[in-house]
């Protein structure tokens, strides 16, 4: 558990950490480490940033991580990607960030964002503007082509599970039909979703714009992957389907008739 105090403690030592290490030029707290998303804050809220690099000097700069904060408390450090990593300390509290050059944070999204350093050309603010404003654009739904887009999911999804690829059939229908679900739900229901919801993932607080339907999204993937699909089909079905001429009726019972499920 990271108590206030502690939270609050590292976000300045990295600020400090920038500050003093030579070629950093910016830091941006995300998330619920921003001064927005303060009041989401809770034990499992973790450290996510963008750690600015000086131009052209990537390559010179990234592979030192000693500007951290509480050296001696962090147990491990991992990379995800070129510019993406991690870092947990003895008390399990996590930090998510890029570091990089501006540059190659080009097409980022951001929600909630406090820039907490900068420099003369304010390179991290106008950065963050940009990030923002796609974020912005991209939260928006095609309720139609996402509800499409779950039943092929299902579809290839059963289809492997039946091949015995448990693990790719999982990966189709736990995680990406499920996106698409969700995505389809925000859209079809667009003035259910409250300013508690990410801007950039829709999974986010999806329980606390829509309590029932999260609760029994989440029970039908307890299931084995294809008693998941066939939960999660249904489901499609009963929340989308009535009162929507959109809803994708014929290629619903396509997929329910290749798959065996009788209607």
């Amino acid at each position: 558990m990271t108590d206030p105090q502690r939270f609050a403690a590292l976000s300045a030592g990295l600020a400090d950490g920038v500050l003093r290490r030579d070629g950093l030029i910016g830091l941006v707290l995300l998330g619920s480490a921003s001064n927005a998303g303060a009041v989401r804050r809770d034990e499992w809220s973790d450290h996510d940033f963008f750690a600015l690099i000086a131009a052209g000097r990537g390559s010179e700069v990234r592979p030192d991580l000693s500007w951290l904060p509480d050296q001696d408390r962090i147990v491990l450090t991992a990379r995800e990607g070129e510019i993406g990593f991690v870092a947990v300390y003895d008390d399990g509290h996590v930090f998510e960030f890029a570091f990089s050059e501006a540059g190659e944070l080009e097409g980022s999204l951001a929600g909630d964002a406090t820039v907490v350093v900068d420099d003369e050309d304010e390179t991290t603010a106008m950065l963050i503007a940009q990030a923002r404003a796609r974020a912005a654009g991209a939260d928006r739904f095609d309720p139609e082509n996402d509800t499409k887009l779950m039943f092929v999911k299902l579809l290839i999804g059963v289809g492997r599970a039946r091949r015995g690829e448990i693990l790719n059939a999982g990966q189709f229908i736990r995680s990406w039909a499920v996106l698409c679900l969700v995505r389809a739900i925000r859209g079809r229901f667009v003035d259910r979703s409250t300013t508690l919801r990410d801007t950039i993932d829709p999974l986010r607080r999806f329980e606390q714009d829509f309590p029932e339907w999260g609760v029994r999204i989440a029970l039908a993937l307890e299931g084995s992957v294809e008693d998941a699909a066939r939960s999660l089909f249904d489901l499609s079905r009963e929340i989308l389907e009535p009162g929507w001429t959109a809803f994708p009726t014929r290629a619903a019972g396509a997929v329910a008739a290749r798959l065996g499920w009788s209607e």
